[in-house]
């Protein structure tokens, strides 16, 4: 696997509290986003490698905070016509 394309979340970031510190994160599995997106898993797995999406690794498994999936569907969003 690639671990330079996953981004690493400080551990100092993670449930810090006080300026700058998100108390209340949410992570989120791969499957959740998958059907939040209403995409394959395999989907959010490349876009995780692919460092588009940012993620978290725990153990073989990885968590993407809800914010980065918010910014992602941001980021994506086009007008057509």
């Amino acid at each position: 696997m690639r671990e330079s394309a996953v981004r690493k979340m400080a551990p100092s970031n993670i449930g810090a509290t006080g300026p700058g510190g998100d108390a209340d994160v949410r992570f989120l599995t791969v499957a959740e986003v998958a059907a939040r997106m209403r995409v394959s898993k395999m989907t959010v797995y490349r876009l995780v490698h692919s460092g588009e999406l940012e993620a978290v690794r725990v153990g073989r498994s990885f968590r993407v905070p809800d914010e980065a999936v918010q910014e992602y569907l941001r980021r994506s969003f086009f007008q057509a016509g």
